[in-house]
């Protein structure tokens, strides 16, 4: 009697370790900080990477046969006066101006090079991309100090069969290499104007909506 009451109890104290550990994985999934929903103190990001199909202005001081309005092609390259195919993605604009010097240095002595983004799309780890049940699942350019809520406008909201609250955010961790995901409350951001599910984005966010399951 007193074995069976002894496994009874044991059995019992696992069954309580397993439900414990088990919520504390669940109430474990990682949380973001709230944002507000308008920045206290507006800032720079980080500079800005072209992307393939951005439009730019090339700009060869005293040189205006130099000078090129041209848009990145699909394959990440560009083509100006004296350059061909010369890699842009990936680059800065300051980067992308240098290695542009460096090549028509060949040519021109001390050539003043500048570039400028006309209109970006930017890279996709420089894009914000909302996916599932929204109004129009779509890649949006990263901007700086940019929220959820941003995001949500720019996309329309949230599609009525959307459980908003069940969606999450993967991000790319680069200290560590590995991606994270994030549950994030859009219902409550979006239905009820709860500033606590209003969290900052970053770069290469995905978000991720599922429909309800009724």
């Amino acid at each position: 009697m007193g074995t069976g009451r002894n496994s009874k109890a044991l059995l019992g104290i696992c069954l309580v370790t397993l439900t414990l550990s088990g919520c504390a994985t669940a109430k474990s999934g990682a949380e973001l900080p709230p944002a507000s929903f308008v920045a206290m103190q507006e800032g720079p990001g980080e500079e800005y990477v072209i992307g393939p199909l951005d439009q730019l202005n090339v700009f060869v001081w005293r040189n205006p046969e130099l000078s090129a309005k041209v848009q990145v092609r699909p394959d990440g390259r560009i083509t100006t006066p004296l350059i061909t195919d010369m890699p842009a993605v990936g680059k800065t604009p300051t980067m992308l101006a240098q290695d542009i010097k460096l090549v028509l240095s060949e040519y021109i002595q001390n050539p003043l090079v500048s570039v400028i983004v006309d209109n970006f799309a930017g890279t996709y780890s420089q894009q914000v991309r909302i996916v599932g049940a929204t109004e129009k699942p779509a890649s949006i350019p990263f901007r700086a100090n940019m929220t959820l809520l941003d995001a949500m406008i720019a996309v329309g909201g949230l599609s009525e069969f959307a459980a908003g609250n069940r969606a999450r955010l993967v991000r790319f961790d680069r200290m560590t290499g590995k991606q994270k995901e994030y549950a994030i409350k859009i219902g409550n951001l979006l239905k009820r104007g709860d500033t606590s599910a209003n969290v900052r984005l970053q770069p290469g966010d995905v978000i991720i909506i599922p429909e309800s399951a009724f």
